[in-house]
């Protein structure tokens, strides 16, 4: 039966999951932008959701979620056909609509999370054309091997609100896509920094209360398990932005808020596929670790490889991801204030499995975004003319300026 406040529940978690694309990710990506780029990346973000919001009812959802091929799902369910108005998702106590909406949230911020691999110098049409591809083609499947019953699900990997499927994937085809892009110009040594430190901050705080939506909301019920994730998502945050903000007045004198809030960012992805399966001294060892490690990431990324993934989708949503579902299996045990481990399950065993569905969603994520960034070249061209670039995108593409008044120096 329907359970009135586990959907009451539901429905406040996916407004809180779609609150970190519109507007939290939206801001939190255009303040790190220059001014002449920021309706731009706004822009990008409203697009892919709605593109995707429209996929996820074609048929997006049943390839994720309905079917029992280990694989990829079925399309029995395209254009949400048979889902009545009164149905209860299976294993759930809400309706099978609030599910279905619930998961859209999921499906539109991952490939949002891509864009900041590619602001400032992509075409809008490839955007379109690439986010609609990926989610058909890297999305619903890796989705489907965790959540939607596959082989992923069947082996035991544990993933509790998205750190293989939505950061892993998100983080790996940002990765490849700003390889094939290629540099900003200017980049690594005339890199403007952000024009908005703190439509930045207010962006990252978005996140911070929408992600609540994202980890709790994946306990599906309104229960212990939410306040729990809510408990180990808020603390991971928090130790992460310390954490980072250490690093950096260590370094250079001077914590600076973009930084600060990027570990934030770097907590919550960490954080997210161990949510459910940990306690609160598991969600310290997480902050500490993941807002050392991808700080060092993002260092080694743009300096040592050069590599222009312009707002840090690999080091901070990859590594994180990566990192958390890794973690997850060493910070399971009951002793740490975990679920513990199933029967015959030890924490060596989860942690090969761990790695394996990290593995697997890495390669398909990086083989099929290569692909795919080479059929959007080959249709409609990515990369805009270098014109349009030291123009900015927002009167080259959009006819539209953020700002009415003159900028000078870094901000341009």
């Amino acid at each position: 039966m329907i359970n009135g406040a586990d959907t009451a529940w539901m429905l406040t978690a996916s407004v809180l999951v779609l609150f970190m694309t519109l507007p939290g990710l939206a801001l939190f990506y255009a303040g790190l932008v220059r001014a002449k780029n920021i309706l731009s990346v706004l822009m990008h973000c409203v697009a892919v959701a709605c593109l995707v919001s429209f996929l996820w009812f074609a048929g997006a959802y049943s390839l994720a979620f309905v079917g029992s091929n280990p694989w990829i799902g079925d399309l029995s369910q395209a254009f949400l056909a048979g889902v009545e108005r009164g149905a209860v998702h299976p294993a759930t106590t809400i309706p099978d609509t609030v599910y279905i909406m619930f998961q859209m949230t999921f499906a539109i911020i991952t490939p949002g999370l891509i864009i900041g691999a590619y602001v400032e110098r992509i075409k809008f049409s490839a955007v379109l054309l690439f986010s609609g591809l990926w989610l058909i083609v890297v999305y619903a499947p890796v989705a489907h091997w965790v959540w939607g019953g596959g082989w992923l699900a069947t082996l035991g990997v544990k993933d509790y609100a998205g750190g293989i499927v939505v950061h892993t994937t998100a983080g790996i085809s940002a990765l490849i896509v700003a390889i094939a892009l290629g540099k900003r110009e200017g980049f690594p040594h005339h890199v403007h920094p952000p024009h908005a430190p703190w439509i930045v901050m207010v962006g990252a705080a978005m996140l911070w209360v929408g992600w609540f939506g994202f980890n709790a909301g994946s306990a599906l019920t309104s229960g212990a398990d939410a306040g729990m994730a809510m408990l180990v998502t808020h603390l991971a945050a928090a130790v992460a932005t310390l954490t980072w903000m250490a690093i950096e007045w260590a370094r250079f004198g001077k914590p600076s808020l973009v930084g600060s809030v990027t570990g934030t960012i770097a907590g919550l992805a960490t954080v997210t596929p161990a949510s459910g399966f940990i306690g609160p001294y598991g969600a310290v060892i997480i902050g500490v670790v993941s807002g050392c490690i991808c700080y060092s990431a993002v260092q080694i990324v743009k300096l040592r490889y050069f590599v222009d993934d312009s707002l840090d989708v690999f080091a901070v949503h990859g590594i994180g991801g990566m990192t958390g579902t890794l973690l997850t299996a060493i910070l399971m045990p009951i002793v740490l204030g975990g679920v513990g481990f199933a029967d015959n399950v030890t924490l060596q065993s989860q942690l090969g499995v761990q790695a394996v569905g990290v593995i697997a969603a890495a390669v398909w994520s990086a083989g099929m975004s290569y692909a795919l960034i080479k059929i959007t070249e080959l249709l409609v061209g990515v990369r805009v003319v270098p014109d349009f670039e030291t123009q900015g995108l927002d009167l080259s593409t959009h006819g539209e300026s953020g700002y009415n008044v003159a900028f000078g120096g870094s901000t341009q």
